[in-house]
């Protein structure tokens, strides 16, 4: 397999296919595009990716863009982690986390880029418009989150990742976050496959 990503690293959901693989022991190999200088725009890759972004995953004759389009794809040719619960409805409900997460909380994107978390924090407070977002991610983290779990559910999810990115733009810019959630955020951020994404080395900014 071949999977295309950002040359910075720094795609929270190029990190999300990335962490898949990694946690389904597939063999793959990465391309990095200048996404600055506008490589995912070029004709050779739309070719090969329909929505000229990364990730792209090349699975043979079979391309496939969008990240949890890639990691859902995963999960139901190859065996290894599971990458989403088996129950059908919590599934569904890992699915709307991954669906929210990348839809909204915008000024937290926008304030907190990935940069905060691959190169250094940023030195800006954040506006009230993000002060709002953060806190609805707050209330969301309170309600998914049940006190005696180490996960989003039973056993861990790709959507913990997902949940992780998006709290540890706060929590390693120096933020306040609830202790709570800054600790699950700090549990995903450990395992083997995502320090496998934040070990890789990045050329500078």
């Amino acid at each position: 397999m071949l999977l295309y990503v950002d040359a910075q690293y720094a795609s929270p959901y190029a990190m999300s296919v990335f962490v898949g693989l990694k946690e389904k022991g597939i063999p793959f190999d990465m391309q990095t595009l200048d996404l600055g200088a506008g490589a995912n725009r070029s004709a050779d890759y739309a070719a090969t990716s329909l929505t000229q972004r990364v990730p792209t995953l090349v699975d043979g004759n079979f391309r496939l863009s969008e990240s949890s389009a890639i990691t859902e794809y995963l999960d139901e040719v190859h065996s290894g982690t599971a990458l989403y619960p088996a129950d059908p409805k919590a599934k569904a409900r890992a699915r709307q986390i991954q669906a929210w997460l990348r839809s909204d909380l915008l000024p937290i994107r926008q304030e907190r880029t990935t940069e905060v978390l691959f190169y250094g924090p940023s030195n800006a407070p954040l506006s009230t418009a993000a002060e709002q977002a953060a806190q609805r991610l707050f209330k969301a983290a309170d309600t998914l989150l049940a006190q005696d779990r180490e996960h989003l559910f039973e056993t861990w999810c790709i959507a913990d990742v997902d949940l992780a990115v998006m709290l540890n733009r706060l929590v390693l810019n120096g933020d306040d976050v609830p202790a709570r959630f800054a600790d699950y955020a700090k549990r995903q951020w450990e395992r083997a496959s995502v320090q496998a994404w934040v070990d890789l080395p990045r050329p500078p900014l």
